[in-house]
């Protein structure tokens, strides 16, 4: 698939360290950024939040050792990175709200733009801002600093209009499966650039999934369900558990079924 339809067999031969964009990469996409919401608010309310941000900080630095190691896409190495972003993604941006005082209407354009200034330096970079071409080093740093930016600007935005704004998590959250749908619904029935399309699904699934994990586990009093942060963590983990085994079985039974003198991606 590509960000929203089939891949070509030229796309694939260049798709080196990320996944296909099929249905179970957006569901695991989704379950990452609620798990990095729900882990992070944990930790940083469960310890001394320096120490949680410094183990946040260590965790992404090893994943993304891990992940630069390799010459491929595997899967659990990247879905590693990905959770590890959104862990400290979220501890990042309630950090500069909740240690510096900065307000989410100052921080959600501040990672708005940082977001926008990758964006410019890549494609002034690379000419492409497609994922299909992540096959080099350079152009995997600016994926992850997109995708890092992409967590940051979610969690501030989210924050802004669940609490800020007064919505709450649960309307918040259908506010944003709204718009998640937008730009696949633009892209299908009227042509929007898949590059664009995907970009905008993707900063999407941040709030989108922050804040079902928020009225999950926030407390009843503040318009949760108050199952724990710590105990929706705990589900979401084993559930992207199970989305990367399912993964990593079928990309080996593609391996062992593809005809021979085929490639991989």
């Amino acid at each position: 698939m590509s960000q929203y339809g089939p891949l070509t067999a030229s796309t694939k031969l260049t798709l080196r360290k990320v996944p296909e964009i099929t249905l179970i990469f957006w569901i695991v996409k989704l379950l990452s950024t609620a798990m990095g919401e729900a882990t992070s608010d944990f930790l940083v309310f469960r310890i001394n939040p320096y120490l949680a941000v410094t183990l946040g900080g260590v965790g992404l630095l090893v994943a993304l050792l891990l992940q630069f190691s390799v010459k491929k896409y595997i899967p659990w190495r990247y879905w590693f990175t990905v959770v590890m972003v959104a862990v400290f993604g979220t501890m990042a941006a309630d950090g500069l709200h909740i240690q510096l005082g900065v307000p989410y209407a100052v921080s959600t354009p501040f990672f708005a733009t940082v977001l926008a200034v990758v964006f410019i330096v890549w494609y002034l970079s690379e000419k492409n801002l497609s994922i299909h071409s992540i096959n080099n080093r350079r152009r995997e740093l600016f994926y992850w600093a997109t995708v890092m930016a992409t967590f940051a600007l979610g969690t501030a935005a989210g924050d802004l209009t669940a609490n800020t704004a007064g919505l709450g998590y649960f309307s918040a959250g259908l506010l944003f499966a709204v718009l998640f749908a937008v730009p696949a619904i633009a892209y299908w029935r009227f042509g929007l650039n898949e590059i664009a399309a995907f970009w905008t699904a993707y900063i999407l699934t941040r709030p989108l999934g922050a804040s079902f994990a928020d009225w999950m586990g926030k407390g009843t009093n503040i318009g949760g369900l108050g199952w724990g942060d710590g105990h929706v963590s705990i589900v979401l983990t084993i559930l992207i558990a199970f989305c990367i085994v399912y993964m990593t079985k079928s990309r080996q039974e593609a391996k062992r079924e593809k005809p021979p003198g085929s490639t991989t991606f």
